[in-house]
């Protein structure tokens, strides 16, 4: 049995979820972030549970030739990254055997590994990410933004970040600058008292740059002077908001925002397409590489000029725009009553009429569009991480369109939901994963079911 503060010797056989090593104790799983397949380590137990243990690399007695040195100075503690002690190839072919493992061992559908294809890795994994939230802490005077460290709310400061797209170290010394100047206090998650609880940056690949806020009140002391900050240290700096959070919990931004300066949105394109950024929307984190999973949702979609289809979680709109070149109509389903106004003005600014929005859960619009008749040729699922509601499930399998896209960011719930289609009479027709998250867990998946031709 293993107890905590153990020292063990180790041989890496595998990696997990998010490329942490995978050894055996005694026939016991445990998991040391660091380590590398056909690694031998030494490690220090740091919790046991009852089928697993996590344990701290200490050393690497025999390297694996993938290993590299991290090229950001942050990762050794920062868990914003979990793969750069590794060739990027090697962490693709790790998610490459994660979606397969998924598809397999959970949805059982019956494949072969060549079945799923090699996944689509970035040109350029660094500085490719328009989408950075760092945590808030320490004092005005002594602030820390950064990311927290693995499995802890602990944060690591940091001073810039390799993988962010355009100027983020400017923003964090301008913020930084401004909380010394006015006193703005970071919020504390123990005692629930504070101001500044995210720094939430989003970037175009144009280099237009939005600051937001999420903070514990509506107003701030004087945003003038982090407004000029940001103007004079930020290239492409186009606008501040805040967002208001007040609830006890891990969410990082409020129901909705204000703007204190400049644009209410940044501009994105994606396959010929101009797409809004508002600071509560929904945004694929890597855009070049957005391009590519959606051109293979295209390309499983077949879609036809007389074809109906559905863009379920559309968010701002961007699948559906993409389909609507190819079909006669489409329909998108959002929750987020924000993301419909934008994808109805990111369809106007594209001069798109064949595409329509409607405000509502998907679990609730679909089943209700389905009973009023509604028979799409293909439907487009984007949900977040926890999936589709069993409602979306039953609706799907009632309408019986000839093709289901599932685009996933978390390919076990996909895997899941993909088990009762296939229970509903759909086959796996094709999948390609695609890195959006260059160095860290987690892989996008396109899984392509069909129905049998009557």
């Amino acid at each position: 049995m293993l107890t905590k503060n153990q020292e063990l010797m180790l041989t890496c056989t595998g990696l997990g979820a998010e490329l942490e090593g995978i050894c055996r104790h005694e026939g016991q799983a445990v998991f040391v972030p660091g380590a590398l397949p056909g690694e031998t380590v030494e490690a220090r137990v740091l919790m046991v549970r009852p089928s697993f243990a996590y344990a701290r690399l200490d050393r690497v007695l025999i390297p694996s030739p993938d290993r590299r040195e991290p090229f950001c100075p942050a990762y050794r503690f920062c868990g914003g990254c979990s793969g750069q002690h590794m060739n990027y190839s090697s962490t693709l072919a790790a998610k490459r055997h994660q979606v397969f493992d998924h598809l397999t061992r959970i949805a059982k559908l019956p494949i072969t590994e060549a079945d799923v294809p090699l996944v689509i890795g970035a040109d350029d994994p660094i500085h490719c990410r328009n989408k950075t939230s760092l945590p808030i802490g320490g004092t005005a005077q002594t602030s820390m933004l950064g990311f927290y460290k693995r499995r802890s709310h602990d944060i690591v400061s940091i001073e810039n970040c390799p993988v962010a797209m355009g100027d983020l170290g400017g923003v964090i010394t301008a913020v930084k600058a401004w909380m010394r100047e006015t006193g703005a206090p970071p919020y504390d998650e123990n005692t629930h008292r504070g101001l500044l609880r995210h720094l939430v940056v989003r970037t175009s690949r144009a280099g237009e740059v939005l600051v937001v806020l999420a903070v514990t009140s509506a107003s701030l002391p004087n945003p003038e002077n982090l407004i000029r900050r940001l103007q004079t240290g930020v290239p492409g700096f186009k606008g501040l908001h805040i967002s208001e959070n007040r609830q006890h919990n891990n969410v990082i931004l409020g129901d909705t925002s204000q703007k204190l300066y400049g644009a209410d949105v940044i501009t994105e394109t994606l396959l010929g397409l101009s797409f809004e950024i508002s600071p509560l929307s929904f945004f694929q984190v890597n855009p070049a590489q957005t391009e590519r999973l959606y051109q293979q949702a295209l390309a499983f979609a077949a879609l036809t000029p007389q074809d109906t289809a559905v863009d379920a979680y559309a968010g701002a709109g961007t699948i559906s725009l993409c389909m609507a070149r190819h079909c006669k109509r489409v329909i998108g389903l959002e929750i987020v009553p924000q993301a419909v106004e934008s994808a109805r003005r990111n369809a106007a600014a594209n001069h798109i009429e064949n595409a329509e929005f409607s405000v509502g859960a998907v679990e609730e619009k679909l089943p209700e569009l389905i009973r009023l008749g509604l028979r799409p040729d293909v439907i487009v699922l984007d949900p977040p991480r926890k999936g589709v509601e069993p409602a979306v499930i039953e609706a799907i399998l009632q309408a019986a369109p000839r093709r289901v896209v599932y685009i996933s960011c978390h390919v076990p719930t996909q895997a899941r939901d993909a088990a009762l289609l296939a229970a509903g009479g759909y086959h796996f027709a094709g999948c390609q994963p695609v890195d959006l998250f260059c160095y860290a867990g987690g892989v996008e998946n396109v899984l392509c079911m069909e129905r049998p031709a009557d």
